[in-house]
């Protein structure tokens, strides 16, 4: 349902996904998105403007760690329930888990292992 039927396209979201967990920013976004008592304490403005600020960057911080994987809904289908679960729970074993940081990048090396096999067969 909904997933990409070329499977140059499919292999290169893979790819993009699978290097992406591997990059340093992915690891300084998601340090940042696991500790959410840290970045308050750390940047805390006062006032509604603060607390949107606050929010806007510390959002942007979690979609700048999420949002490769977020990628692979299409490589997978966008209404398979199985592929939203199984992103759904590693984003949240990632964020929430002290070896999150462990966690992504083996899955960079096996989302890259995926896309290549993807391409050669």
């Amino acid at each position: 349902m909904m997933e990409v039927t070329s499977s140059r396209v499919g292999a290169t979201l893979l790819l993009l996904a699978g290097v992406y967990q591997l990059t340093p920013i992915k690891h300084a976004c998601l340090r940042t998105c696991q500790s959410p008592l840290g970045f308050l304490m750390s940047r805390w403005r006062g006032g509604w403007p603060g607390a949107l600020a606050m929010g806007v960057e510390h959002g942007t911080y979690c979609v700048g760690c999420c949002w490769a994987l977020m990628l692979l809904l299409f490589a997978g289908g966008v209404m398979n329930l199985t592929v939203i679960a199984a992103l759904t729970a590693f984003v949240a074993f990632e964020k929430l888990a002290p070896l999150g940081a462990h966690a992504a990048r083996i899955t960079g090396v096996i989302l890259n292992a995926a896309g290549v096999w993807r391409l050669v067969r």
